[in-house]
């Protein structure tokens, strides 16, 4: 299975759709939040399934969860934007709640700094912004493939 992951798009479409072609096949489609209407652009341009979250420039949206849990797999994905739970400081409270959720896999967005951390019992990943990145090293998106029990995150840069 193989699962693309967005983030903190803001408005950014030309970028979404050369991360669409890029990727190449996906099973589906994760938009860790910031800006909603992006992720709803993301499913008119592909007709995989979107898994969307609200981030902190998406308020006061009421219609689009803050965090989700997602079985795909075999693994439990949790997918919230990040600003709830002080990412810019330390991956430790959103890494604590995702397996208090019974999730394996984190996925969050908000520092627009890509992440792929492997713990023993949790996989952090943040794909960092395509659109504004902060981390030097340009926008950026990832692919998250599971293979029976190996997982294999992709990182590409625009």
């Amino acid at each position: 299975m193989r699962i693309g992951i967005i983030s903190d798009s803001h408005g950014n479409t030309m970028a979404i759709d050369m991360a669409v072609k890029m990727a190449g096949e996906v099973d589906c489609w994760l938009h860790a939040g910031d800006l909603i209407g992006d992720a709803e652009y993301l499913s008119m341009v592909t007709e995989k399934e979107i898994f969307n979250v609200a981030g902190n420039c998406d308020w006061p949206q009421t219609t689009v969860p803050d965090e989700l849990l997602i079985s795909k797999a075999g693994h439990r994905i949790f997918l919230t934007h990040g600003h709830n739970y002080g990412v810019k400081r330390s991956r430790d409270e959103i890494k604590s709640a995702a397996i208090a959720k019974g999730a394996d896999i984190v996925v969050y967005g908000h520092t627009h700094v890509a992440v792929i951390q492997q713990e023993k019992n949790c996989l952090t990943i943040n794909p960092g912004s395509i659109s504004f990145p902060r981390d030097g090293e340009g926008q950026s998106f990832m692919v998250l493939n599971i293979n029976q029990k190996a997982v294999r995150v992709e990182h590409f840069h625009l």
